[in-house]
């Protein structure tokens, strides 16, 4: 379909929603509360032993945690992706960019540029799997170049597209876009949903690609069909808000995911350090947390500053309360899974 030209004022509308608006899961979560992890009350641990480091994407974080921006594109993009990239750099996170589709369709640079805040910062760059397709390679990695991205997340969004006045509508040849992609690249490639989740049959799918990294991007946090739903026409606003519950919950995507040896980053409904570290006891290699991270920077600098030290305190502890030294012994650590989670991967 051709290139709206309201892209920026679309990019507008989703982060002021994103920010503000009432975009979560009605009844649906992500199912953090049907993972328990076992006390240990002898951890034989310092609490300065433990070690948040983990690798994604071929990069080295000091924690495992990604800031999954969801704006660019727009003016006010521009401080808040600055402000996020240099937290990332700050505190040794990665930072993805919200989709560059704007920078790709109609050359708008707004808020896509983080380098020289974010020098040594893992930074993904960010396209829908159509705009992917519709496009050589060579100009993929056009747009890498110009953000300094060391890697590409495809985004899977089609619940979102189908509640979307502009969206997509025709989802044919994405996995061979994936595949072409990942073979002539030359920078690590990372397949995402964006609410709706990853099921275990898709990331078959994506591995046999040659994908090896995903993102879940799971039910449970923003639903962006309800984004759209706001934005919306009479018709197709029933429509979402008919699917504004659906998809996978995150918990139930990393377990399908992670026994694949895929590289996954746990989005979708992560709040907190707690959440976190269940998302990494069931295999994650990190997390991605989006808007209350946004929300914090709406706050200023030291809220954002002060949202992420927060949420590692509380995975430090998590970390210890189950005598974790680091993610490996994490992921090993004993837990008790609820009903309803068990019932999403059998």
């Amino acid at each position: 379909m051709p290139e709206p030209h309201d892209i920026a004022a679309r990019k507008a509308d989703h982060l002021a929603l994103c920010t503000d608006g009432d975009v979560g899961f009605v009844a649906k979560t992500a199912l953090w509360e049907q993972v328990e992890l076992v006390h240990d009350a002898l951890p034989e641990l310092a609490l300065d032993q433990i070690d948040l480091g983990t690798t994604f994407l071929g990069k080295r974080l000091r924690a495992p945690l990604v800031i999954a921006a969801m704006t660019g594109g727009t003016a006010a993009a521009e401080a808040i992706n600055r402000d996020l990239a240099a937290a990332a750099e700050a505190h040794g996170l990665g930072f993805g960019f919200g989709s560059q589709r704007p920078l790709l369709s109609r050359g708008i640079e707004a808020g896509y540029r983080v380098r020289d805040v974010a020098p040594t910062a893992l930074v993904i760059a960010n396209l829908g799997v159509i705009q992917a397709g519709a496009v050589p390679t060579a100009r993929l990695l056009e747009l890498c170049r110009f953000s300094g991205a060391d890697a590409l997340a495809l985004h899977l969004n089609p619940g979102q597209e189908m509640a979307q006045p502009e969206g997509d509508r025709d989802f044919r040849g994405g996995l061979d876009t994936i595949r072409r992609v990942v073979a002539e690249l030359g920078l690590p490639v990372l397949v995402k949903e964006t609410g709706c989740g990853l099921s275990r049959r898709v990331g078959e799918r994506l591995l046999a690609a040659g994908v090896r990294a995903v993102d879940t991007g799971g039910a449970g946090g923003t639903s962006w069909i309800a984004v759209e739903m706001h934005r919306a026409d009479a018709d197709r606003r029933a429509l979402a808000e008919r699917l504004r519950d659906w998809g996978i919950p995150t918990a139930a995507s990393v377990a399908g995911l992670a026994p694949l040896g895929l590289e996954v980053c746990a989005t979708g409904g992560v709040a907190n350090g707690v959440d976190a570290a269940k998302a990494l006891a069931l295999g994650a290699r990190c997390v991605g947390v989006a808007r209350p991270l946004l929300q914090a920077q709406a706050r200023g600098a030291a809220a954002l500053d002060a949202a992420i030290q927060s949420l590692l305190a509380e995975l430090r502890a998590v970390m210890l309360l189950t005598g974790s030294a680091d993610l490996a012994a994490l992921r090993a650590a004993p837990r008790v899974v609820g009903p309803a989670r068990a019932r999403w991967i059998e």
